[in-house]
């Protein structure tokens, strides 16, 4: 009997298989900012009634000229609001794409301190796998942590 974690020798996976987990990588690559974005303004209104461009690229750890670019995306995309000398106000659109992020970097992240991962590296690896995980492996990690 062989291991999960030995080294397979079978036949490549079908093209169509492939094309499927790279597009899937692709997308997720392409909301991760977004999401983090929204997700990090979001949290900045609800502590301090603010959220300014200042602060976001503090806390991204980016120049402020990357964080301008990705609000007029963001703004562009319906899910910010940028007022001149008001700061940054999150949309219906926005307020659902940033709880919908924060709710999967909790389930991520309290999946993985289940399988004994220490805290501060659950949070760190939950930050990038929240992104590439389907609604299937999702409703999976709630069932192993009897949430679902």
């Amino acid at each position: 009997m062989t291991s999960a974690l030995q080294p397979r020798h079978e036949r490549l996976i079908e093209p169509d298989s492939h094309v499927q987990g790279f597009r899937k990588a692709r997308d997720a690559r392409r909301t991760e900012l977004a999401e983090d974005y929204v997700e990090l303004i979001s949290d900045l209104i609800a502590d301090s009634g603010e959220a300014r461009q200042i602060d976001i690229a503090r806390r991204l750890g980016v120049a402020q000229p990357t964080v301008a670019k990705m609000l007029k995306r963001l703004d562009e995309e319906g899910l910010i609001v940028k007022r001149p000398y008001r700061g940054i106000f999150m949309t219906e659109a926005g307020e659902r794409l940033a709880a919908e992020s924060r709710r999967r970097h909790r389930l991520v992240e309290a999946c993985l301190r289940k399988l004994g991962v220490s805290a501060e590296t659950a949070r760190l690896d939950a930050e990038g796998i929240e992104h590439h995980v389907s609604s299937e492996t999702l409703a999976a990690f709630e069932r192993f942590l009897g949430d679902g």
